[in-house]
């Protein structure tokens, strides 16, 4: 075997990709920063125990595992940093003012890769407000979250609108179930089966499949639901969130959409852009465990980065420029400020072409080769 081989799932970043994930980073907390959000970095590893308790277990066949040879506790890699944020929230800054805003960025890791994204690894980026999920925490984040993509160059952006609770907040009175009929509805939902609803008597749920699509023509859909008010403030939550977004914005909901959002709460959004054909960011609604059977609410949302650098040539820079070993320093450090990237030739056999460069300094400026 040869010892110099990746895991599977695992695998270098070189250029111009590993130039690109830096400057997208830059971008993203450069707009977080803007909006006040302040940023965070938890450790790569922790205890499995606390990781699988924040998540509420549904994480933890994920998480690659190892025994600390200190404490002799398990340890587990992160595959979500999200609930690392909640953890530094109720703990270390559980006295902070609330709203709290937190923004971070690092690798996470999964046990397992899946079948339609077979990397392991992957570099996960967020914001999250915490202490708030009301309407307007959701419009702040939903903005934010599309404004950083802009930033990265995304175009044609829509953003798709979810309901995660709203199967147990219609089987709470309006269309009744017990817990293991909630169960079976959302397995027919999920895999928008009318004719698996229909088996189940649950014909009340089946307009929910059709109640998708463009915002506004998806909105009336669910007004003709005779749910006895019951989905009357989700509708115009969602238009509040939708109305600052503005024209260049799709937005498309999907009430029964729950495929990412496990423990999202009453709101879910997912992120899509032109000429991207997975979706590049989810956030929502949700709850942070705060010890005990306390919780405190959260909006937030992550940015799946990686599948905004895969094809990206890193930055537009003026050129890169060959500098002989004569050359003038103080000129070559202008040129730097000015943009370009120099390469200093370090021995007389050194071959500006063959080392990238497009130019050459000499008594003129840069040359182009």
């Amino acid at each position: 075997m040869n010892p110099d081989l990746l895991p599977e799932g695992l695998q270098d970043r070189l250029m111009p990709q590993a130039e690109a994930m830096a400057e997208l980073l830059q971008r993203y907390f450069t707009i977080f920063a803007s909006h006040g959000y302040e940023r965070v970095a938890p450790p790569l590893i922790e205890f499995e125990g606390s990781l699988a308790h924040r998540t509420k277990g549904y994480a933890k066949d994920r998480m690659l595992r190892a025994v600390d040879p200190i404490s002799l506790r398990t340890l587990a890699l992160r595959s979500d940093m999200t609930v690392q944020v909640g953890r530094i929230a109720t703990t270390r800054l559980s006295n902070a003012p609330r709203p709290l805003r937190l923004s971070y960025a690092g690798p996470v890791v999964t046990l397992r890769a899946g079948e339609l994204h077979p990397e392991r690894e992957r570099m996960q980026i967020g914001a999250e407000l915490i202490g708030n999920d009301s309407v307007a925490a959701a419009i702040e984040i939903v903005g934010l979250a599309v404004e950083a993509l802009q930033s990265a160059g995304a175009r044609q952006i829509t953003v798709d609108f979810t309901l995660p609770d709203l199967v147990d907040t219609l089987a709470e009175k309006a269309f009744p179930l017990n817990e293991e009929e909630i169960i079976a509805v959302r397995r027919e939902l999920d895999t928008k089966d009318a004719g698996g609803l229909k088996a189940l008597q649950a014909d009340a749920y089946i307009p929910l499949l059709y109640a998708m699509g463009p915002l506004d023509s998806a909105l009336q859909k669910l007004r003709a639901i005779d749910a006895g008010g019951a989905l009357a403030s989700r509708i115009s939550a969602l238009e509040a969130i939708a109305a600052p977004l503005g024209k260049d914005i799709r937005v498309t909901l999907d009430p029964s959409e729950r495929h990412g959002f496990e423990y999202q709460s009453w709101f879910g959004f997912s992120l899509y852009a032109d000429g991207y054909p997975e979706v590049l960011g989810r956030g929502g609604t949700y709850a942070i465990s705060a010890g005990e059977d306390a919780q405190e609410v959260a909006t937030g949302f992550t940015l799946y980065a990686d599948r905004l650098v895969k094809t990206s040539e890193g930055s537009e820079r003026l050129g890169r420029v060959f500098l002989p070993l004569d050359h003038d320093y103080q000129r070559a450090r202008e040129l730097r400020a000015q943009g370009w990237y120099t390469l200093a030739a370090l021995d007389a056999k050194d071959d500006a072409k063959a080392l990238g460069c497009t130019h050459i300094l000499d008594e003129n400026g840069p040359t182009c080769i």
